[in-house]
């Protein structure tokens, strides 16, 4: 694995699940594989667990974490060939990748959607810029559409949940008073989509994701029906797909509620609005996994980094 971008860079799900859960039992059991390495953390957008699990990983891994925050210490980049840069930008990606390059043995970088433009967002500017041009890996922590440290965090929480039939998990729609990517449902669909589950995705008409992604998964409209006999339950907000980055309605109905979630887990990626996205009682009850899930966020990025150290 030269890169980890998305979730198709996963040989083996359950391989590197149960990695992840040997780790963690044993976190500083390979500190000497990264001793003498560097890794970068490369920030365009705000995070907490993304930063101090990945930054915990490295550290667990033996490695030196140096972090920088683009959006108020670094020069604007620009990425497009060709350009004549006498706007708003000040370097250009190709040289900032390969400069960082000579300091880093890994690059780790977060870069979230504007929302404005489907084509530039799906274009991945920032991360495929770096892969481009930088010659060391390159490690995606959220990117305009996806997020696939927060799907393997995801994947290990379910492991260590699982029950003795075959889970139905339910990835469902929720409200949220601002636009919200589309990363981690994208990922989160292209995890369980490598899993022995039943799977739907619940949502209100117009919120569709990306149909290239949802391909062949089970989509119901009607929230009630969807979550009947769950076990699991995956809440998360999304703007719509076709009408890119719009919020088309906000249907209070559709938050989660006890009642609604039955005997199932509960799921969120976190951070989360209480009493807009899920009621208090659902987050501070027994049933539900978010600490475990942001617990789960170091051992995802250590077997990740891991990997790119031993190759």
């Amino acid at each position: 694995m030269r890169n980890y971008l998305s979730i198709n860079d996963i040989d083996s799900l359950p391989d590197w699940v149960a990695t992840a859960r040997d780790l963690k039992k044993n976190p500083r059991q390979f500190d000497s594989l990264g001793r003498g390495k560097t890794i970068g953390l490369l920030f365009f957008n705000n995070s907490l667990r993304t930063r101090l699990s990945t930054q915990k990983a490295a550290m667990n891994l033996g490695m030196e974490v140096m972090v920088m925050n683009f959006g108020n210490e670094g020069w604007a980049l620009e990425y497009g060939d060709g350009t004549i840069m006498d706007q708003g930008t000040s370097e250009h990606i190709k040289e900032a990748a390969q400069v960082v390059s000579q300091y880093c043995d890994i690059i780790a970088i977060r870069a979230f959607a504007g929302l404005k433009d489907r084509e530039k967002d799906e274009a991945e500017l920032v991360l495929n810029g770096f892969k481009k041009y930088a010659s060391v890996p390159i490690v995606n922590m959220e990117s305009s559409v996806g997020h696939p440290l927060q799907a393997l965090a995801d994947a290990i929480t379910l492991s260590e949940n699982e029950i003795d039939k075959k889970s139905k998990v339910v990835l469902s729609w929720a409200p949220h008073p601002k636009a919200l990517p589309h990363a981690v449902a994208n990922s989160f669909v292209k995890m369980m989509q490598l899993q022995d589950a039943d799977f739907v995705i619940t949502h209100p008409e117009g919120y569709e994701l990306n149909p290239e992604i949802t391909k062949g998964v089970r989509i119901e409209y009607d929230q009630n029906k969807a979550l009947e006999n769950a076990d699991f339950v995956y809440v998360k907000n999304w703007c719509s797909y076709s009408d890119y980055g719009e919020i088309l309605h906000q249907d209070g109905n559709w938050m989660m509620t006890k009642e609604k979630l039955g005997h199932a887990k509960f799921m969120h990626c976190l951070p989360v609005r209480r009493n807009v996205v899920v009621k208090d009682a659902v987050l501070d009850s027994e049933q539900s996994l978010v600490i475990e899930q942001a617990n789960n966020r170091t051992y995802a990025a250590q077997v990740v980094l891991k990997k790119l150290l031993e190759n």
